[in-house]
C-alpha cells in the first residue's frame, strides 16, 4: 500500500527494542508458559490496546535547544532514581528464569531504580531485598499483596516485608476474582513443579494440586472494601499504602479520601476485566481528579522510552513494566533484565533531548498533541 511504512529487516538475534526481546523471549519458552505471560483475559482486547494506545499521542519536539546536560533522574518511594521506571510486581519470574525475581532484583539496584515485589514471588522477600542491597544498599522494594481470607497470614508477609525494609504495599484492588483467561483454562496452566510461593507458604506439591484459578479464589478475599481494609492495613504497618488498579476518577477520590499515599493507574496488565480503558487513556480522568493531592504512577503497555515520555507528559511521576522484565529474564536471565532496562533508559533519554527536555520536570502536556481523523494536531 502506498505510504506504508516499510519495516526493515534485522537479525534475528538482534536486540534493539523491547518488542524485539519479546520475540526473542517467547521463541524460548514453553506454550503454556507462553501464553500464561503474554496472554490476558477473554478478547485480548484491553491488552491490545494497552500499548496501540500510546500511538495516538505525538511528541511536539523543540528544537535549538541545550541537552547537553539533560538528567533523566527523579524520585520514587523517598529516593532519587536514575530515571522513571520500576520492574512491576510480577510473579512465577523463576518460571521463565531459574534466577527469577533474585536477578531482577540485582538488575534493577544497577540500573538505581525499584522494584515491586509480587506475592507469587518464587523467592522469599529477604532473598530479593539482599540480591539488590548488595549491589545497592538504598534500593527500595515495594511488597505487593491482595486481601486475604487468612488475616494472621496477610500480617506474617506485612511484617516480613517490614522486616526486610520494604518501603510501601501496593494493594491490588482490582482483583476480587481472577479475570477470564481462556489460555490459561484451555492449557490447564499449573505452577511448574518446583517452584513455591514462599510469601504465601505454598509449596510445590501444594501448589500443583490445584489450577492457578482454584488456588487463588481459595486465599484472596471477594470481600474487600475500603472501608474495611485501608484502615487495618494503617492500623498494623508504618509503610506507604498504594493501591494498584486504579482506573477513575471516582476510585482516585476515594483513595484520597482514605488517607492513601499513592495510586497505580493500572488494569493488571489487561489480565481482569477485558474491555477497561488502556491505562494511558485512563490516567488523564485519574490526574485531573487527584490535583496534586496524591502520588500516581501507572503501569500497563509500556513498551519503550518514548511510552514512559507521554506517560509523564500526561501526569503520571513514574512509570511500572511487567512483561518486559520477564522477556528479559526468559531472554538470558539477568543479562536480559540489564539489556531491557538499558534499551528502557537510552530511549527515554533521547526522547528528552529530542523534545528539549534537560529534566523530567520539564516533561510536561505542552510536550504531547492527540491526532484527529480529520484536521490539524489537537494540543493538549
Amino acid at each position: 500500500m502506498a505510504g506504508a511504512p516499510v519495516p526493515i529487516p534485522v537479525a534475528d538475534d538482534k536486540i534493539l527494542c523491547i518488542d524485539d526481546l519479546r520475540r526473542e523471549a517467547s521463541k524460548k519458552l514453553p506454550t503454556g508458559v507462553r501464553e500464561f505471560y503474554n496472554s490476558g483475559s477473554t478478547d485480548q482486547i484491553t491488552i491490545f490496546e494497552n500499548t496501540t494506545a500510546y500511538a495516538k499521542y505525538r511528541v511536539r519536539p523543540r528544537v535549538l535547544l541545550d541537552v547537553s546536560k539533560c538528567d533523566t533522574s527523579t524520585s520514587c518511594l523517598g529516593r532519587k532514581v536514575s530515571f522513571p521506571l520500576g520492574v512491576s510486581p510480577a510473579g512465577l519470574q523463576a518460571m521463565a528464569h531459574p534466577d527469577g525475581e533474585v536477578a531482577t532484583s540485582r538488575a534493577c539496584a544497577r540500573k538505581g531504580i525499584n522494584m515491586g515485589i509480587s506475592s507469587f514471588a518464587n523467592y522469599t522477600v529477604q532473598e530479593i531485598r539482599s540480591a539488590g542491597l548488595a549491589a545497592d544498599p538504598g534500593m527500595r522494594h515495594a511488597m505487593q499483596m491482595y486481601t486475604m481470607k487468612d488475616r494472621e497470614l496477610e500480617l506474617r508477609i506485612i511484617r516480613q516485608a517490614e522486616a526486610q525494609g520494604c518501603t510501601a504495599i501496593f494493594l491490588t484492588a482490582d482483583s476480587p476474582v481472577l479475570g477470564v483467561r481462556y489460555n490459561e483454562w484451555r492449557n490447564d496452566f499449573r505452577t511448574p513443579d518446583g517452584l513455591g510461593f514462599p510469601i504465601l507458604e505454598w509449596d510445590s506439591e501444594a501448589i500443583r494440586k490445584q489450577s492457578h484459578d482454584d488456588s487463588f479464589v481459595s486465599f484472596n478475599d471477594d470481600a474487600h472494601n475500603w472501608t474495611r481494609d485501608i484502615p487495618w492495613l494503617r492500623s498494623v504497618t508504618g509503610m506507604e499504602i498504594w493501591i494498584k488498579g486504579v482506573l477513575t476518577a471516582e476510585d482516585t477520590l476515594k483513595a484520597i479520601e482514605m488517607g492513601c499515599d499513592g495510586i497505580l493507574v493500572s488494569n493488571h496488565g489487561g489480565r481482569q476485566l477485558d474491555g477497561v480503558p488502556a491505562t494511558i487513556d485512563a490516567l488523564p480522568e485519574c490526574v485531573e481528579a487527584a490535583n496534586g493531592r496524591i502520588r500516581i504512577h501507572v503501569d500497563g503497555g509500556i513498551r519503550s522510552g518514548t511510552d514512559m515520555f507521554k506517560a509523564l507528559a500526561l501526569g503520571a511521576e513514574y512509570c511500572w513494566v511487567g512483561r518486559p522484565a520477564i522477556w528479559g529474564l526468559a531472554y538470558d536471565g539477568e543479562k536480559g533484565v540489564d539489556l531491557m532496562l538499558d534499551t528502557f533508559y537510552n530511549e527515554f533519554k533521547r526522547c528528552m533531548q529530542l523534545t528539549g527536555c534537560n529534566s523530567v520536570k520539564d516533561i510536561t502536556k505542552a510536550c504531547l498533541g492527540v491526532v484527529r481523523p480529520y484536521g490539524p494536531l489537537a494540543r493538549l
